[in-house]
């Protein structure tokens, strides 16, 4: 089974290049959405989503501990797609009700990734995860954006140490940063 990592910058075409892969290797698919609709206009970017990911495959809405809901909902899945990990590093944010201790949401990140890593060990399916590259403009000008871009940072080091293919995405172009 393969794993590959997509990363780059916001509309960089991360998720269209993930749903390109699901339907060229064919089979069925489990969508891992990681999105809250927290307000209006992000209910209607998460509804335009809906509307372009094909009708067969299976989605499900898991905000945190993934890897669990993965393995629950697995049914004959070939292919699993992860979005995002950029929000889901935020959840576990809202998760901890504001507070940004550094040391617990680094365990609950860490623990979060793990446990993503874990299951695509044992599950027999190919994974697609997209997550953002926040590190690359400017340093944030507070303390918790600095924790997040930090913790993402570290979340999208695991990450890609643990898959076998890496893409970062430029206007829409994949390139490759690591092919095993």
């Amino acid at each position: 089974m393969k794993s590959i990592l997509i990363t780059g910058g916001a509309r960089s075409g991360k998720s269209r290049i993930a749903a390109e892969l699901a339907a060229k290797a064919g089979g069925k698919v489990l969508f891992v959405a990681t999105a809250e609709a927290g307000d209006d206009e992000m209910k209607r970017r998460i509804e335009a989503h809906r509307k372009a990911r094909p009708k067969d495959w299976q989605t499900i809405e898991a905000t945190t501990h993934i890897g669990g809901r993965i393995a629950e909902n697995i049914g004959g899945a070939k292919t699993v797609i992860i979005d995002c990990v950029t929000l889901l590093v935020n959840n576990i944010f809202e998760e901890h009700g504001g507070k940004t201790v550094p040391a617990a949401l680094e365990k609950a990140v860490t623990a979060e990734i793990n446990e993503l890593l874990e299951c695509i060990k044992k599950t027999k399916a190919d994974f697609i995860i997209v997550t953002n590259e926040v590190g690359l403009g400017i340093i944030p000008g507070d303390r918790v954006s600095r924790l997040y871009r930090d913790l993402l940072g570290k979340a999208n080091q695991v990450l890609a140490q643990g898959v076998d293919e890496v893409y970062f995405m430029v206007a829409g172009i994949p390139v490759t940063v690591k092919k095993n």
